[in-house]
């Protein structure tokens, strides 16, 4: 579609074609308004060139009306283009519910990515195409940026934080996946590959993997390794919020406020969760601070959103 343009990089996913759209716009808009500037100052220059006949008596009387609406109008157009703009980084960065998710932490210096399936990649991610994948993200070490050129979208992984992206690949084929943020000595080798295959070759290429234990299940044996399953069983004689059926719903906590349980905040219950206590609930849990690595937590994340509402459902 937008071959044509010179130098313009491959265009690969339905995020893409929104942010061309929007670059195009802004680059058409600014090139007109170049062009017109350029215009009149060239008439200027012809008009009141040496020797001119014209007069040069009250020009700002002669201009003001002009100048006031050609800033109200140019102003007017950037304020549209900002709108714009503001509505479609919204659009890209709440990520909606996925056809697909993966786990990808980023390390000096590879990308490691996991399936709900259990199936691991380093340096490369494996989708199906025409499906919105969800990408939950995170960083053992320093600040990466998970940064695919051909579906325009770049997001920051910050240490002690999980980031969420999304996109929807609308084109099979390779295209790179490269750390946008440098990250030390080697930040230059810290790159891969996004194989976008059809939904078929997608589906033989996870069964070819032969993985046994699903992320969600690994998630759980850390999850009862480290005692959890003490306090937040269903018959447990510890009083402790149930995890079933708790992700993506609303939390009120002491103080009064409301906390959306997703990624972050499951991560920070297990982390920090001294600096919030759940309304109801004796402020009693542990701090697992630097006893589980990213990976183990991003496996427990995936259990506890595994989990329907069985309170709900169970006899």
């Amino acid at each position: 579609m937008y071959n044509w343009i010179p130098f313009w990089p491959d265009t690969a996913a339905v995020n893409a074609v929104a942010v061309n759209n929007l670059v195009i716009a802004e680059l058409a808009f600014s090139a007109v308004i170049m062009a017109t500037v350029v215009a009149m100052m060239l008439r200027f220059c012809i008009r009141y060139r040496r020797g001119s006949a014209a007069s040069r008596d009250n020009l700002v009387a002669e201009t003001w009306r002009f100048e006031i609406g050609w800033t109200t109008a140019t102003l007017g157009a950037f304020l549209v283009l900002f709108v714009w703009g503001a509505a479609q980084y919204i659009w890209l960065y709440q990520s909606p519910p996925g056809d697909e998710e993966l786990y990808v932490t980023g390390k000096q210096w590879m990308w490691k990515v996991e399936h709900p399936g259990g199936q691991r990649e380093i340096d490369a991610i494996h989708v199906p195409v025409n499906k919105t994948v969800r990408v939950v993200l995170a960083s053992e070490d320093v600040i990466h940026s998970f940064f695919i050129p051909e579906f325009r979208i770049k997001h920051d992984v910050v240490p002690g934080t999980l980031e969420t992206i999304w996109f929807k690949a609308n084109k099979t084929g390779t295209f790179k996946l490269e750390c946008s943020q440098f990250c030390g000595l080697q930040h230059a080798t810290m790159r891969g590959d996004v194989i976008v295959m059809t939904g078929p070759a997608y589906a033989n290429w996870l069964t070819d993997q032969g993985v046994e234990t699903s992320l969600a299940q690994q998630g759980e044996q850390i999850f009862r390794a480290h005692g959890c399953s003490g306090c937040h069983d269903r018959n447990s004689v510890v009083h402790a919020p149930s995890i079933s059926g708790l992700y993506g719903t609303q939390v009120h906590l002491q103080d009064g406020s409301v906390r959306f349980a997703d990624e972050a905040y499951i991560r920070d219950c297990i982390l920090k969760p001294r600096s919030f206590s759940v309304a109801g609930y004796p402020p009693v849990m542990p701090n697992y601070s630097g006893q589980m690595s990213e990976s183990d937590l991003l496996k427990i994340v995936a259990y506890i959103k595994s989990l329907g509402n069985q309170e709900a459902t169970d006899p």
